[in-house]
């Protein structure tokens, strides 16, 4: 907390030195910086991981969609997947509803 007023403290009164404001903005840039790095750069990489997984399947794989209805994959569109979740019952998802390709997901009858 101590570290944080000492960020936040304003220049001193009478504007007795210019090096202060360049200080507050150094401090803002550097705490964008330290943002980019620790929150917004490694959820990039996590969604063009997902973003690969999803190019890289391929009908008969299986597959858990959002909600966490597991199936195996019966047909592939341009922005849409055919999930088989039981025998005879075909559901139509999003491509983007689809989170993870699953080896452990249990087998449709």
């Amino acid at each position: 907390m101590k570290l944080l007023s000492i960020v936040l403290q304003a220049a001193p009164a009478g504007g007795a030195t210019g090096g202060g404001n360049y200080m507050s903005i150094l401090m803002i840039v550097l705490l964008f910086v330290i943002m980019y790095f620790f929150m917004i750069r490694p959820q990039q990489k996590k969604q063009k991981e997902v973003q690969k997984m999803r190019e890289a399947l391929k009908v008969g794989d299986k597959v858990i969609v959002a909600g966490g209805i597991y199936g195996k994959l019966k047909e592939i569109d341009n922005n849409t997947f055919t999930v088989e979740i039981a025998e005879g019952v075909r559901i139509k998802v999003d491509k983007a509803s689809v989170f993870a390709a699953s080896n452990d997901a249990p087998a449709t009858k």
